[in-house]
């Protein structure tokens, strides 16, 4: 079993019309030449979630953190003019929130964060700054709005 630090949001960089499952994305991965899909769930625009690697396997989602964290992926993160923005559902926001209460049970030291929690803190202040930020993904605060799970 690995040990599980933290559980980490993304978006798929999606425009919020465009529903995309974990074959899409595991077909995009490969494409990319990884071994398959490199997140652990998928969360659906309907708030189905599906599964991606099996969480007993490493993921391929966040840089240096990959060996010690689950990530959670919801379709989407881009208006219709492909710019970052928050397009989760209203589905996707009640599927994530049942998703990361089970994985914080099942994982209770686990941080929850967003993918763009991992940039670099560039002027050493200690805050990773929305100026700072490698990606915009997953396009909202997820350290912030489920900091009480």
């Amino acid at each position: 079993m690995r040990a599980i630090n933290h559980i980490v949001i993304h978006a798929t960089a999606t425009k919020a019309s465009q529903d995309v499952s974990a074959t899409d994305i595991n077909r995009w991965h490969k494409h990319n030449g990884w071994s398959g899909i490199g997140y652990h769930y998928v969360v659906k625009l309907n708030g189905s979630i599906e599964n991606g690697r099996p969480e007993g396997i490493r993921g391929a989602h966040v840089k240096g953190h990959n060996h010690d964290s689950i990530g959670v992926v919801y379709v989407g993160g881009l208006d219709e003019n492909a710019k970052p923005d928050d397009t989760r559902t209203t589905a996707q926001k009640i599927a994530l929130i049942k998703l990361l209460t089970r994985l914080k049970k099942k994982y209770p030291k686990a941080i929850i964060s967003g993918h763009r929690d991992f940039s670099k803190d560039l002027n050493g202040n200690g805050v990773i700054e929305p100026s700072e930020f490698m990606k915009a993904c997953p396009c909202f605060d997820a350290k912030t709005e489920y900091h009480d799970l």
